[in-house]
């Protein structure tokens, strides 16, 4: 079906419209980052979902042509590690043409873009993420589990960029006392590079990662640091809902961004749906319980259909789990990150 430009976007309790969705195709990884999939837990015996238990390319297909029938513009591919997930290409090209969807993202440790950069980008992605915590290979390494080194990450980057991705970010989450001093180093090597560096908030997401408020370091602080090294100047937003704040390079080297789900909230401009790689649908990377997708999608369900269960459980949302951190905190176990995406 064809969709207007004016289409009408579901709208939650809070009334936050839903324009994108964010899709995990596996939740393996071949990194072991201490604040996502910790070595201790996810050890080499650890048994990862079979392939079976996978929503397959078309399945995914049909949930996102769904989701563009009710105004999402916005795709994101996540995972786990992504680029891990077979044919991977094949899928951004059936995304690719969805009507309706004109951005296809994609989040990645980086070291197999050598490998799939170019594909990718002939299948139709448009933008590419990756992470990067750290500049020096010791402190990297204690983040990932000992499976990269920068010049690894630094290298599909470059990989990135010669298939022609000109919008190319960084991602690096920052845990007071393991990788904090970095965060200059990070910025500079890509000041001037027309790689654009965000910085996150250490964040409580899932329950395996032994978080700890103390070791959150603030985007003000960061801000404060990066600025007395190199001038900066706040940006506004690209769009609505843009999580990051962004700030440009005085000397005109650029910009970088901070993303600050712990120290300044967004949850009121949240406009993400998130598609796990096992069919389950969450409304809140906090969240503690998904819609089951799977089981209508193998069970025949039409395009209205999914596009009912997708306005049903955008229309009941409520969650603002960073707004309500200290009150919402609870036993119950949350999704892991690995699951759904960052």
């Amino acid at each position: 079906m064809s969709v207007s430009p004016d289409t009408p976007h579901p709208i939650d309790c809070l009334g936050r419209a839903m324009h994108d969705l964010r899709i995990s195709v596996t939740d393996r990884c071949n990194f072991r980052c201490t604040y996502c999939m910790p070595e201790e837990k996810y050890g080499e015996h650890y048994q990862f979902l079979p392939r079976e238990a996978l929503l397959s390319f078309e399945e995914i297909a049909c949930v996102a042509r769904a989701a563009a029938a009710l105004g999402v513009q916005k795709l994101r591919i996540t995972g786990g590690e992504p680029l891990l997930r077979k044919d991977l290409p094949e899928l951004v090209a059936m995304l690719h043409q969805i009507p309706g969807i004109e951005d296809i993202a994609l989040t990645t440790n980086g070291v197999l873009l050598p490998r799939f950069a170019a594909a990718l980008r002939a299948a139709g992605l448009h933008r590419v993420t990756v992470s990067l915590d750290a500049m020096d290979d010791n402190t990297f390494a204690t983040m990932n589990g000992g499976r990269a080194t920068v010049r690894d990450v630094l290298d599909g980057i470059a990989a990135a960029q010669a298939a022609g991705f000109d919008a190319i970010k960084v991602n690096a989450v920052i845990e007071g006392g393991t990788n904090d001093q970095e965060v200059l180093p990070l910025a500079e090597h890509f000041r001037g590079s027309g790689v654009v560096i965000r910085f996150i908030e250490y964040m409580d997401v899932g329950t395996l990662n032994a978080w700890d408020r103390s070791r959150v370091v603030s985007s003000r602080e960061l801000v404060e640091r990066i600025g007395a090294r190199f001038a900066l100047r706040p940006l506004g937003a690209n769009y609505p809902g843009e999580v990051a704040a962004r700030y440009a390079y005085e000397d005109g080297a650029g910009e970088v961004g901070f993303i600050s789900s712990v120290s300044q909230p967004f949850c009121g401009g949240c406009t993400r749906l998130r598609l796990s790689s096992d069919g389950a649908l969450y409304t809140c990377l906090f969240a503690t319980a998904g819609t089951d997708l799977k089981a209508p999608l193998r069970a025949n369900a039409t395009d209205a259909d999914l596009r009912d269960i997708l306005t049903g459980v955008w229309h009941a949302r409520r969650d603002r789990y960073s707004e309500m951190r200290a009150a919402q905190r609870t036993s119950r176990p949350k999704v892991e990150m690995y699951h759904i995406g960052g």
